[in-house]
């Protein structure tokens, strides 16, 4: 990429950036509706319409960005932090409790949001970012599956996460310890899974194969 592109590129996010900051305290009175992001250019010193340059999708753009740079930034708070020190537990339980913590001041936002999130017609961008936020997570964790535990993994964390912030988001405990409490208990029960999967595993390989017997039975039926 050229200098003058990445100029370019730095400029449109930077106005993204601002829109959104802007939009933000807004959001919990107002939704996110075009009229808020159009105010929101506005406040942060740019035309109205800039609000269109910088969402062409309009709101929904505006949403996924917002949810973009919330992963973002939770990687900037985990940059100092070597995951290989950390069992695979620690590195999930922190990188769901940086994410969580990060957005402490927008938890109206994130109300808001999640009420837009939950209405048919934004059902694929709520898989979309979900699917983005566990992914962030897993690779940031060190995670290289490439077979179906890619999925599990995806799949799994996502009811962590999901139930995780839906608890945080009514808790008033101090510094929401009981949220960490329930954090940690939803990722013991996860990481028990693959155990109980691998003994199934065990028990399953020591029992006779069947299907010669039934494939015996299913032909003498069909004769009989």
């Amino acid at each position: 990429m050229s200098t003058k592109k990445r100029d370019v590129e730095q400029e449109f996010q930077d106005l993204r950036a601002a829109v959104l900051a802007a939009a933000l305290p807004d959001v919990p009175f107002d939704g996110w509706t075009e009229t808020t992001l159009m105010n929101a250019a506005a406040a942060a010193g740019f035309e109205r319409d800039e609000a269109l340059r910088a969402f062409p999708g309009g709101r929904r753009e505006a949403v996924e960005c917002y949810l973009r740079m919330a992963d973002e930034r939770m990687l900037a708070k985990l940059a100092d932090v070597d995951p290989a020190t950390l069992k695979i537990r620690e590195r999930i339980t922190l990188a769901v409790r940086t994410r969580l913590e990060a957005a402490e001041g927008e938890r109206d936002v994130i109300l808001r949001t999640l009420s837009l999130l939950a209405t048919p017609a934004y059902s694929k961008v709520a898989t979309r970012s979900l699917y983005e936020t566990v992914n962030t997570i897993w690779y940031w964790a060190g995670d290289t599956a490439t077979d179906f535990n890619f999925y599990t993994k995806r799949g799994l964390l996502a009811g962590v996460y999901t139930s995780t912030l839906l608890f945080w988001l009514n808790d008033d405990s101090p510094d929401h310890a009981e949220t960490w409490a329930f954090l940690d208990r939803r990722i013991a029960d996860v990481m028990r899974i693959p155990q109980v999967t691998q003994r199934f595993k065990k028990i399953r390989q020591r029992l006779p194969n069947l299907g010669p017997l039934l494939g015996k039975l299913r032909r003498r039926r069909a004769t009989g």
